[in-house]
């Protein structure tokens, strides 16, 4: 799904973290048929009731196959960090498709960049004040 979206490849990042099947409880009772799914988005958020409810459905679509087709119950969770408070090898994302993030993309890693790749790629800028409206 993150695939589809043009944000740098290394934005995704998955961990598996199995836990012993007596280990794990719902609701008080053992259950070793059960899968959950915790994603953090960081670089985007999902805007509006619409978007995020079908976001969610979609993750659910996409892991059938693997979870509740085998007879796996399952949960999802989703977390929107702020970007702000995130950083790659020590440098803050840059804004939504900027300069410096449309690099990131084709680079595939973080790099340090400057005000100047801050803009938008598509920005137009015009001038506020001209010699015609001047005068």
């Amino acid at each position: 799904m993150y695939s589809k979206i043009p944000i740098p490849n290394f934005y995704v990042v998955m961990i598996f973290e199995e836990v012993a099947a007596d280990s794990f409880f719902v609701g008080g009772v053992s259950h070793g048929k059960f899968v959950r799914l915790k994603l953090e988005h960081m670089a985007r958020t999902l805007p509006g009731p619409i978007v995020r409810e079908w976001w969610v459905k979609a993750v659910g679509q996409l892991i059938a196959p693997y979870v509740s087709d085998r007879g796996y119950d399952w949960e999802v969770t989703i977390d929107e960090v702020p970007a702000d408070l995130w950083s790659l090898q020590g440098e803050i994302p840059p804004p939504f498709e900027s300069h410096a993030e449309k690099r990131w993309v084709k680079e595939n890693r973080a790099s340090p960049y400057g005000l100047q790749e801050k803009l938008p790629v598509g920005a137009l800028f015009t001038p506020g004040v001209t010699e015609k409206s001047a005068g």
